[in-house]
């Protein structure tokens, strides 16, 4: 595609930190409060399982019409669901071996963390829209744009999948869920350049609800980055990994299943798209933001349960639903420099019983808007700052010298091998909150295999970047709650 569109760039990305949230029992052995029994062999028989799955979802010949029952933003407040699944269920084995897998999962994943990190850096710079220069597309030129744009300032393409109606009558599409992501948005007809998707590809012209958007509306104006042509809004969203979307911003119906649907929901259509969106639709985008769903559809709530990535498993995705009863709940909150991102509120990490030596102050924003921890379902691996992901690691080595070590892999440089062992025991990592309330996770959301042949490593990685990030590696198996209506988050194991 470099021929087909120039990018300039004007920042230096910098890398990310995240660090992980779950807690569970583990279907392991047996634990206690400061260790853990590892399923080691469990661990490898996933990672070959998933080499040989091929996309198990459904792969519709065609899309049958589907009549729901249409609600207002503000009378969608009953509860409702949708089921989840993960990236390797919808796109098939397609690597050679789980080495390779792996790689290629950690590549996206670093592409991901540099992009939000960039997010935020041009945030708490104050840098201007009319200091960025534009990004050319077969679709856009860089004259089309009232304020220009740049590439790379993105949230990241996801790692999660949900099925979800849009247009009337209504036709279903598996779309990439991200709370790092504000704008929604799938690829229409007629398209300059899409990429391979599961579904037929949506036609807007069948669709008696699509509507564009003016440019001088709200929802236009709310964009981070859009052209206006014939009064007529056009949307553009680049990538960390470098896919982007491009295209006209309309309303249209969005539909949840047998539990109705909303009118006049901001969305971009796509004519011009490119990624690793591996099969979905395109994504919706949970953050924080206006654009959001959940800030268009006025949730009081969300949740997520996501299963293990190696699985064949699927959860769901629920909407004003009360927490689990046996939730661990911190405080959420919103950098007054970026709407989008869910921080949170945490005072420490621990482990094997033992509290970090990690300031108070590396988890809390700064008066800049530097600084503090997210929790981010499109991000992986926990990310940490240097100074607390060294604290960890140095903890970890001095506590497990019985397991043979070997040599790092990718961006993990904790590893071992543990080929001749079906199980292991290992120390506790738990996050910690105000009121002395911990949140242990089970060992295989830290320790986990990079290969088929044994090597484990300890999924943490260190950061320079400011920002802290919890990772979907260390949320698997865990439900977690965004209560918007009142400021937190909740996390509770065993409840896929």
């Amino acid at each position: 595609m470099a021929d087909k569109f120039f990018i300039f760039s004007i920042f230096a990305a910098f890398a990310l930190s995240l660090s992980p949230f779950v807690f569970s029992r583990e279907l392991s052995l047996d634990t206690d409060s400061h260790s853990s029994v590892l399923d080691v062999s469990g661990s490898i028989r996933k990672t070959l399982d998933v080499l040989s799955h091929k996309s198990s979802v459904s792969k519709p010949s065609d899309q049958r019409d589907e009549k729901t029952t249409s609600f207002s933003p503000t009378s969608l407040a009953s509860s409702f669901s949708l089921e989840l699944h993960p990236r390797e269920l919808l796109h098939g084995g397609s690597h050679e071996d789980y080495r390779a897998l792996m790689l290629s999962r950690l590549a996206r994943d670093s592409a991901r963390v540099k992009a939000i990190n960039t997010k935020l850096q041009l945030a708490v710079s104050g840098t201007d829209k009319s200091d960025l220069v534009p990004m050319d597309t077969e679709i856009l030129h860089p004259q089309d744009f009232s304020t220009p744009v740049t590439s790379g300032t993105s949230q990241g393409s996801g790692e999660y999948f949900l099925r979800v109606g849009i247009g009337q009558p209504s036709k279903t599409f598996y779309m990439v869920i991200d709370t790092g992501s504000d704008v929604n948005w799938l690829q229409c007809k007629p398209c300059d350049d899409c990429y391979q998707q599961v579904d037929p590809i949506f036609d807007p012209a069948s669709s008696s609800s699509f509507s564009r958007l003016g440019c001088q509306t709200p929802q236009c104006r709310n964009l981070d980055v859009f052209a206006c042509r014939n009064d007529s809004c056009l949307y553009q969203v680049s990538y960390g990994d470098g896919s982007y979307t491009v295209g006209d911003f309309a309303t249209e119906t969005v539909s949840f299943g047998n539990s109705g649907s909303v009118d006049k929901v901001a969305i971009g259509c796509g004519h011009d798209n490119e990624g690793l969106f591996v099969g979905a639709a395109g994504l919706i985008g949970l953050g924080g933001g206006p654009l959001s769903l959940t800030s268009q559809i006025k949730a009081s709530s969300f949740s997520y349960c996501l299963v293990n990535r190696d699985s064949v498993d699927s959860s769901t995705l629920e909407f004003n639903s009360a927490k689990p009863s046996d939730s661990v709940t911190a405080p959420i909150f919103k950098n007054s420099k970026v709407d989008t991102f869910y921080y949170v509120g945490i005072t420490g990490m621990s482990v094997g019983g033992e509290k970090l030596a990690i300031p108070a102050s590396i988890f809390e924003v700064d008066g800049s808007g530097k600084g503090g921890i997210i929790v981010d379902c499109g991000t992986a691996v926990t990310r940490l700052q240097t100074q607390a992901y060294n604290a960890l690691r140095d903890t970890f080595v001095k506590l497990t010298k019985d397991l043979p070590s070997t040599s790092g892999f990718a961006l993990f440089d904790t590893c071992y091998n543990l080929s001749s062992r079906t199980s292991v025991r290992v120390p506790t990592v738990a996050f910690l909150f105000d009121g002395g309330k911990s949140l242990p996770l089970p060992p295989s959301n830290y320790l986990i295999p990079v290969d088929s042949a044994g090597t484990f490593c300890l999924a943490f990685a260190p950061t320079t970047a400011s920002l802290s990030i919890i990772g979907n590696v260390q949320q698997q198996g865990t439900r977690v709650t965004y209560d918007l209506a009142n400021s937190q988050v909740s996390f509770s194991s065993h409840q896929c």
